[in-house]
């Protein structure tokens, strides 16, 4: 299955949610991407997100 490219739109907010402490499973909802597309771009961009397991990626 093709990966879908980052918008900037989507990059930004990503950062929001990492900033807002929101889990990897919440934001994985609310962008409509999986946790590990998530878990992959948030170390890109240098962002911290915890899991729900309470675990920080």
């Amino acid at each position: 299955m093709a990966r879908k490219p980052w918008s900037f739109k989507e990059d930004r907010r990503l950062m929001e949610l990492a900033k807002s402490s929101a889990s990897l499973e919440e934001a994985a909802k609310a962008l409509g991407r999986s946790p590990d597309a998530i878990k992959r771009m948030a170390l890109r961009l240098g962002l911290s997100l915890r899991s729900k397991t309470g675990k920080k990626s």
